[in-house]
């Protein structure tokens, strides 16, 4: 009989589903918006988790009832009292397979790691960074904001904070302001600061892009703001490498989230920081989706030694996935 198993990333923007055979075989995927619940609620998290699994078990030509294991990966699970609203959210797929569900975090790390365990660092709209080691002891951030910078948000305040001063004749000038005024057609930073305040104007992480660009149009301002979101996302990562003891091993350091596509004017600053801490820190970029974390961590929670499969899920993911993009 051909065991099968589910995993899923459900995220604060997209979420996925993927379905893989015992031998490592990704034969089926989904797609959907956010399931994150601390945006779109309990009602939405179990929208996206319908939507994914369907379209999943509708490519692999299987059902429900033939997953062997599952594993889940769910942003903003982050507490105690968020696992039964979670679980519940999950029973109402249907499945009566054994599961495991952790912060999504967790399995972009298994998704990226070579042994398993380190540390993974999101930085997308926000930042997260959580890791565990060999015996799965969790180190981890508050994943709320409280002092950990480095996402895009945060990236984007920075900017304003940058184009506020240059009108208060706090800071020098910078081409920030040239471009948020074009990108929200305000007349000058008066009008811009004011249609904000008044709600006319939502300057939300989508305008993070815009800081990289100006930064590498050579502004010092826009340079300076994308080199300290690297050496903040280095420190929240310095916070877990010492909760797990990490400082004098030889470990990965799992890059995963769109923020990182800006390259090394955000990654070195980050190197900078943790080297300092752990020199024996590898930086590694996550090239496949995180849900295929959700497939080790479902072939573990199975009783099965995920990792002599991983290069096959890998690169059976990567060439399902061209295939689904096709169509």
């Amino acid at each position: 009989m051909i065991s099968f198993y589910l995993g899923v990333d459900i995220g604060g923007s997209k979420s996925h589903a993927l379905v893989a055979d015992g031998m490592g075989n990704a034969v089926g995927f989904g797609a959907y918006g956010p399931g994150n619940h601390e945006i779109v609620g309990y009602e939405g998290l179990r929208r996206a988790l319908q939507a994914v699994t369907e379209q999943a078990f509708a490519q692999a030509g299987i059902t429900i009832d033939q997953v062997s294991a599952a594993g889940f990966g769910v942003a903003g699970y982050d507490w105690p009292a968020e696992l039964q609203p979670t679980l519940e959210a999950i029973g109402s797929i249907g499945l009566t397979a054994p599961l495991e569900v952790v912060n999504d975090t967790i399995i972009g790390l298994l998704a990226g790691a070579s042994q398993g365990w380190g540390v993974a660092v999101v930085a997308g709209t926000g930042s997260n960074c959580w890791g565990w080691d060999e015996k799965r002891n969790i180190g981890r951030v508050t994943g709320v904001g409280l002092g950990e910078y480095g996402g895009a948000g945060s990236m984007v305040y920075r900017a304003m904070e940058a184009i506020a001063h240059e009108w208060t004749k706090r800071g020098p000038q910078t081409r920030l302001t040239t471009e948020f005024l074009r990108l929200t057609g305000a007349q000058d930073i008066p009008t811009l600061l004011e249609g904000i305040e008044l709600g006319k104007y939502l300057l939300d992480a989508s305008f993070a892009p815009a800081v990289y660009q100006v930064a590498l149009q050579g502004d010092p301002i826009a340079r300076s703001i994308i080199q300290w979101a690297g050496s903040e996302l280095g420190h929240t990562t310095v916070a877990v490498i010492r909760q797990l003891g990490f400082r004098n091993l030889d470990f990965e350091v799992i890059l995963v989230g769109s923020l990182y596509e800006m390259g090394e004017m955000l990654i070195e600053p980050m190197r900078q920081v943790i080297s300092a801490e752990a020199p024996g820190a590898r930086l590694v970029r996550l090239v496949v989706p995180p849900v295929v974390g959700g497939i080790l961590l479902a072939m573990e929670h199975a009783g099965v030694d995920p990792f002599p499969l991983r290069e096959c899920l890998v690169a059976s993911t990567r060439a399902l996935l061209q295939g689904y993009n096709q169509t």
